[in-house]
């Protein structure tokens, strides 16, 4: 196969490994990428927080949602005696469990953990887009790879996970923590960093970063597909218009590829989120059910079979999918603004 290469102001097409030198790795300002990633992270957070807060309840071994499937089991306690096995038998609509948040808890329960997720998902987001754009930076440059290669944007993408877990693993400890309690009272965050710290003191807030670190593989075939997928669109823009500039429909294409990648890496990993979820659940009637990844990945598939290891994919697929959308998209649209000032 031979290799066809056009530069195209700062986007290089490389037919060979079917690649693109995209806009977060060039030499922008890094307040670019912090801005665009933020931004964007903010936006899609917001907007699907009900579905993150139905998906993280479905996840957990704790039974908030077993009065949806036995209308009977009312009273204090009286959903904890039905066996785990019997409620994960069924499946759970999410409107179902949207409709009984509501009734129960109040719309404004549907937004659980908004508070932290604010917090953490705007440094968390602008931190991973830098990281990464550095690490594609600093490795295409290093010349012990070739420039744009799997290898570049897979060790970007391992990099920009792993830091950004380590730095930021408390708050979306208290975020789950939050989601899965089903009861409102004012400082309620407060009450709940005394209680992890008196429990299980500073490790308590890293419960689940193993799986986190585990779960880097879904970032990284995230963005090896949505790199292809990217480049490809460039590449065929490039053969229909002969320009590098974007319009609307380059946009609208990108967020496709966001879309279908995520839906591809969610369904491969998936796992790792319900375990990181149990892993973070608080102890039921004072016990621990579950210790560490491996301990936990065989204890739910002894429990619960392969289907407890899916347990609120539909709800995660119709979240992730448009919220990672809508965060590509106005990352995009927001470097491609800064760009074009750049270049003015």
């Amino acid at each position: 196969m031979t290799s066809y290469q056009n530069t195209l102001g700062d986007t290089k097409v490389n037919l060979l490994h079917c690649e693109i030198h995209p806009d977060m790795s060039k030499g922008r300002s890094p307040y670019v990428h912090l801005v665009a990633g933020g931004i964007g992270g903010t936006v899609g957070a917001t907007l699907t927080c009900p579905l993150e807060v139905v998906k993280t309840r479905l996840q957990s071994s704790v039974p908030a949602f077993r009065h949806v499937l036995y209308p009977s089991a009312t009273g204090p306690g009286g959903v904890w005696s039905i066996p785990v096995e019997i409620s994960y038998s069924r499946p759970v609509g999410v409107l179902s469990c949207l409709k009984h948040i509501t009734q129960t808890e109040g719309v404004a329960a549907l937004f659980k953990g908004l508070g932290p997720t604010l917090v953490g998902v705007a440094p968390s987001r602008a931190l991973y887009f830098t990281v990464y754009a550095k690490a594609k930076h600093v490795l295409n440059r290093s010349g012990f790879v070739s420039p744009e290669s799997k290898v570049v944007h897979i060790g970007s993408a391992c990099s920009a996970g792993i830091v950004t877990s380590s730095l930021t693993s408390p708050l979306w400890v208290i975020k789950t923590r939050l989601q899965l309690d089903n009861r409102a009272s004012k400082g309620q965050v407060l009450k709940l960093i005394q209680n992890i710290w008196k429990t299980d003191g500073i490790k308590g807030f890293y419960r689940g970063l193993t799986a986190t670190y585990i779960g880097v593989t879904e970032t990284v075939i995230h963005f090896v597909i949505y790199e292809h997928i990217k480049a490809e669109v460039q590449r065929h823009r490039f053969k229909l218009r002969g320009t590098h500039e974007k319009n609307v429909v380059d946009f609208l294409q990108f967020m496709m590829a966001a879309a279908t990648s995520k839906c591809i890496a969610s369904v491969m990993a998936y796992p790792h989120e319900v375990i990181r979820t149990r892993l973070r659940q608080k102890e039921v009637d004072g016990k621990r059910r579950y210790h560490s990844f491996f301990q936990a990945f065989r204890k739910i598939l002894l429990e619960e079979g392969r289907t407890g290891l899916y347990g609120g994919l539909g709800t995660h697929l119709l979240r992730q999918v448009p919220n990672t959308a809508l965060m590509f998209l106005t990352y995009e649209a927001v470097v491609n603004f800064f760009s074009k000032d750049d270049l003015s």
